[in-house]
């Protein structure tokens, strides 16, 4: 194994010293390595993104250029939320590196040593600031260095050896040239870095004035005198502001995408308000004695409550302080949180001075305010808030937090409810929101975008667009013609394939709750009566019509497993082939416990249903769970029709949809990678598979790819390909922004076309070469909509784009393959359409015959009888990841995922850092805990049991 890993070490020594001077011992090594034998038993990582295969693939390192456009269906204007930029300039602009004191300031006080009076007079105007490390100006300049002094230029009294000065060192770093994009547009240099450069410098440029004027995050503005808002409970509330990015676009022209933008923000409330809403307290007073640390038994030691945990959601949140006798700078200073103090303001004790007599004394922050300022505080049971000043703190009813700071967290599922209704608008309210932005941004009376000459049009872009012909939707033994309303019903139909074997084994499980929905055997029997003739009427297979029906112990692991026993038992001691569950309400811990018994220790597909739901007992809701329940028993509810037996495609295709779903900010949870693979010939039935793939890695690793596609490419040749690999693979990837799009043909394809060569090689299917490659990148992380014209034939009662609204023009890329596809009926708010990038495509389909496939297979998606936004593979992988949390190795007494875990990790690793400069021991608990923190990033799911075939069905649905 050594040897084997000296003779791939060879290749690696070659690159490294490709471009040194021959060393002869190093000559010697790499000759020495290529005589030794090839390792059998390679070394695999999980999360490493190493290939130590030598075998090189032809693969492409420019995107795929525009075959050409689509001509089927019909022609249709659409107005797009992008403004053309009439006219851009040709100047050379030079771009500086700025270093403003040590490097490792503060973002906002960077901002205000740019901003000083003193910086700007002696650097003169125009210059455009990144905010950071760049800056451009049309003025060349040599390598200069300033010193600002804060306080000498805010007129601030310096104390002896606290200077407030600062190093500026502005040092040139290349010329560009706006010419570049016009060069690029006309086709006469490729996308080079001077390209980049250029655009990139647009993209600052438009961003500087709303910056100053308004909140700015990045790219998104919102003006705080004029901004729509919303409370959402917990200290935060929405607010509505206004996007813009400029972008090359296809026609040979630079276009400015504008937008609402809705975004998450604390409110500009006292502290002690904040801190209570945040906590879920009733007051201040009760926050403040929930603040304690607790003592859970005799035996163990006092450990910080859940309120006080829940209050380290606001550290390094800015405020002010008020109060009467406060100086003017104390009043202009802004503090950060550093953290709360389990003392209150009679426990916080430190060493004041008197300046005028000079005696110092001891005391509290209690009656530091009572003597100094005569102030009696309110509140003195509440936390101190600790700044990042040493030795600085304050009591949290003198503390106002800052407008302007956008919430860090994943807001609660309240609080989304909330957000949805107030994000959520119809197209007239949308387009009349985005002409309110264009005079938020007032683009003509932009200094810096006149000092430029950018001249930018107030006119919304006008497109020509298609709109395909909509599909017909077979199901056993009629069709259904949608049109382009894009619903269609589902009473009175057969699904197309029925559930797979005659349902037998199965049973119901109620898991009631003390006070919330309750439900008795009776009622559920009389549901389940409802529930299996509607599953016959549409075609279910049902020869067991009385079910085991039992009510669960509170423990869910238990209910399963007592279900499990209890339909062995009585349907004639066969494995179940379905678990129904019954829950009193959404729990989600409750839920991800049963999932994760059904799906990895017995195998078992499994349906839960709320209470509530069961009890009104809806002829809908039946039907509408039914084609889950179908689904998870391998049924199929409808496909397009007028297709031959495989589908739309003319040779044996597999479509693989791929997706990483990364936890919210501040959670340790590792990111899911999920793989789902069609499992037959008309692409309808999805098979798929998950893993964690490491903190935040967006590429699904080599050994992620492997060992979930292996499986799955196995079963498929088995039972689709008849013992063949597929001619045609379709590779549709989620999530990735167009920087990591040679990332994924360089590393995901790659290893995908790695694992079909190693099975043509162990199994002689077909040559692996003859397979040809189809990528598509599918986004909808974009702000892109269309408004179409009333009246159209592509609008519907609302202004929103019908189903099958395609534009390929104007708002595309200039050269590559990609298009917008508006393929769902929107049922509130405006719609958004789903861009498409086609990156590689081996097999040169026409784009009438691609476009039109992507289209029609929306209308193929399983539990639902209106087509879906997004291509169903990867509408699939989304689902698979959502459910893979439930797989997590983790026991289910930790709970959920909190909030804070990288934060409690970041203060574990600076405590071990400590202890070690000192020589001593992380506590056992403390070691423990930082042990469990770094186990999750990398540990692996729990594996389903697989015995009866779980992983080939659609579990996850």
């Amino acid at each position: 194994m050594e040897d084997g890993i000296l003779a791939k070490g060879a290749k690696i020594i070659e690159e490294m010293f490709l471009d040194t001077p021959k060393d002869p011992f190093v000559e010697a090594a790499i000759e020495a390595a290529k005589k030794l034998p090839p390792d059998p038993n390679p070394v695999k990582f999980r999360h490493l993104n190493v290939d130590t295969d030598t075998h090189q693939y032809d693969l492409p390192t420019e995107c795929l250029t525009r075959p050409g456009f689509n001509t089927s269906g019909q022609g249709v204007l659409v107005n797009i939320n992008s403004y053309v930029v009439a006219k851009f300039p040709d100047l050379v602009v030079y771009q500086y590196d700025i270093l403003i004191g040590s490097g490792v300031e503060k973002r906002g006080l960077i901002t205000k040593i740019w901003n000083s009076e003193g910086l700007q007079k002696q650097i003169g105007q125009g210059w455009v600031f990144d905010g950071n490390r760049l800056a451009w100006s049309m003025k060349e300049i040599p390598n200069r260095q300033f010193t600002i002094d804060l306080d000498e230029e805010q007129g601030v009294v310096v104390r002896p050896g606290r200077l407030n000065s600062h190093k500026v060192q502005i040092r040139p770093s290349t010329k560009i040239n706006l010419a570049a994009i016009q060069a690029y547009l006309n086709g006469k240099m490729t996308m080079d870095n001077s390209v980049l450069q250029a655009i990139d410098f647009f993209d600052h440029l438009v961003r500087v004035t709303p910056s100053k004027k308004m909140y700015s995050l990045k790219r998104s503005f919102f003006d705080p005198k004029m901004v729509t808002r919303e409370r959402l409970g917990g200290g935060v509330e929405a607010m509505k502001g206004v996007y813009q990015s400029i972008r090359i676009a296809h026609g040979g022209r630079l276009v400015v995408n504008v937008d609402v933008s809705n975004c998450v923000f604390y409110g500009d409330y006292p502290m002690e308000m904040m801190a209570t809403q945040v906590t879920g307290s009733a007051n201040a007073l009760i926050c403040g004695e929930m603040s304690k640390k607790v003592k859970p038994s005799f035996r163990e030691a006092e450990k910080e409550s859940l309120t006080f945990l829940k209050l380290k959601k606001l550290k390094k949140i800015r405020f002010r302080v008020r109060y009467r006798g406060a100086s003017e700078k104390t009043l202009k200073q802004v503090h950060m949180v550093k953290d709360f103090a389990q003392e209150n303001c009679y426990d916080w004790h430190f060493d004041y001075k008197d300046r005028e007599t000079g005696v110092e004394k001891r005391m509290s922050i209690f009656d530091y305010f009572m003597e100094k300022y005569n102030i009696h505080l309110s509140h003195p049971t509440m936390c101190v808030v600790e700044t990042m000043k040493r030795g600085v703190a304050f009591p949290m009813e003198v503390c106002y937090v800052e407008p302007g700071q956008k919430y860090p967290y994943k807001i609660d599922a309240v609080q989304t409810a909330s957000m949805i209704k107030f994000a959520v608008t119809r197209p007239k309210e949308r387009r009349a929101g985005i002409e309110g932005g264009l005079k938020l941004l007032n683009w003509e009376a932009d200094p810096y975008i006149r000092n430029y000459g950018l001249k930018i049009s107030t006119d919304m872009l006008e497109t020509q667009a298609r709109l395909l012909a909509p599909p017909t939707v077979q199901f056993a033994k009629t069709q259904q013609k949608p049109g382009y309303s894009g619903r269609w019903r589902l009473d009175g139909q057969q699904f197309l394939l029925p559930n797979k074997n005659d349902l037998i084994h199965w049973g119901v499980c109620i898991i009631n709750s003390v006070g919330r929905d309750h439900l008795d055997i009776p009622g559920a029997a009389t549901f389940l009566r409802t529930f299996i003739n509607t599953y016959k009427s549409h075609g279910g297979k049902v020869s067991n019509a009385n079910p085991p029906i039992m009510e669960g112990p509170a423990d869910e692991a238990k209910c399963v497993t007592d279900l499990f026993n209890e339909i062995v038992a009585k349907t004639g001691g066969g494995k179940p082939q379905m678990m129904v569950f019954l829950l009193a309400g959404k729990d989600s811990i409750c839920y991800e416990r049963i999932k994760k018994s059904c799906d990895c220790r017995y195998g078992v597909v499994s349906q839960c249903m709320q209470n509530a739901h069961v009890k009104r007992g809806q002829g809908q809701y039946i039907s509408n769970v039914l084609m889950k329940f179908n689904a998870k028993l391998g049924g199929t509810t409808s496909k397009v029709a007028g297709k031959p037996p495989g589908g739309h495609f003319k040779v044996p295709t597999m479509i693989v949809g791929a997706d990483v779903s990364h936890a919210s900010p501040g959670s340790l949870q590792p990111s899911m990678a999920a793989l789902t693979c069609s499992m037959d010939k008309t692409c309808c039935r999805y098979a798929a598979a998950c893993e964690s793939n490491g903190r935040r890695v967006e590429m699904v690793t080599q050994f992620n790819l492997e060992d979930m596609l292996t499986p799955l490419f196995r079963q498929w040749m088995s039972e689709v390909g008849m013992g063949r690999m597929p001619l045609q693979f379709f590779y549709f990837r989620d999530g990735v922004s167009e920087g990591q799009y040679q990332h994924v043909i360089q590393q995901e394809v790659k290893h995908i076309k790695r694992i079909w060569r190693t099975l043509d090689e162990s199994n002689k299917y077909v040559n692996y070469e003859k397979i040809r490659f189809i990528v598509i990148v599918a986004s909808k992380r974009h702000h892109i909509r269309f408004f179409p014209k009333e009246r159209s034939p592509a609008a519907d009662k609302n202004l929103n784009p019908c189903p099958g609204v395609l534009v390929e023009k104007d708002v595309t890329h200039p050269f590559e393959y990609d298009f917008y596809l508006n393929s769902h009926s929107a049922i509130q708010g405006t719609a958004r359409p789903t861009h498409y990038h086609v990156l590689m495509d081996e097999a040169k389909i026409p784009p009438n015959e691609l476009q039109n496939m992507i289209y029609e297979h929306c209308y193929q998606y399983m539990r639902s009888t209106t087509p879906v936004s997004l291509f169903p593979a990867v509408y699939y992988a989304h689902l698979a990841s959502k459910r893979a949390v439930a797989h997590e190795n983790r026991p289910a007494s930790s709970g959920a995922h909190q909030y804070n875990e990288e934060q409690q990790r970041m203060e574990l690793i600076k405590l071990k850092e400590e202890a070690d400069r000192e020589g001593k021991k992380l506590s056992k608990t403390n070691s423990e805990k930082l042990n469990r923190f770094t186990e999750a990033e990398s540990r692996p799911l729990i594996k389903m049991k697989n015995d009866t075939g779980i992983m080939w069905g659609m579990w996850y649905i």
